[in-house]
């Protein structure tokens, strides 16, 4: 079972995933601090100083009921929005840089053919008749 368990550990695909993962949790700290530090503010410039994150509906009169904290939702879509399209730019120059990896090298311009043996046989017929 050990053994299986390393074999399994020990494959390509495993610790990729696992590197992938690792650098998902860092990032998405870098893009939860782009998100509070510098969009809300400008996001809140243009709504006239409006903060999602602190939008909620309380349900009752009681603070601890709970609260409908729509705004913290807005901020997960805005998120959400922010890491799909940094990814997608991720992605598209990576399939770019691959693209350009496996394409051939560009052939050489053709020589510009010569006429066909037809061709000369016809201009000394035409040559000879002269």
């Amino acid at each position: 079972m050990l053994k299986e368990f390393k074999s399994f550990i020990a494959k390509g695909n495993v610790m990729d995933m696992a590197v992938g993962i690792i650098i998902g949790a860092a990032f998405t700290a870098i893009v939860s601090s782009l998100v509070a530090d510098l969009i809300n503010p400008i996001i809140s410039l243009f709504t006239g100083g409006i903060d999602f994150s602190g939008m909620m509906i309380m349900l009752s009169d009681d603070p601890e009921a709970g609260a409908f904290k729509y705004g913290s939702f807005i901020m997960a879509v805005i998120n959400f929005l922010i890491v799909a399209w940094v990814v997608f730019i991720l992605v598209k120059m990576v399939n770019r840089v691959k693209d350009s990896a496996t394409k051939p090298a560009k052939e050489a311009p053709a020589a510009p053919k010569g006429p066909t043996q037809e061709e000369l046989l016809a201009e000394i017929r035409d040559l000879l008749k002269k």
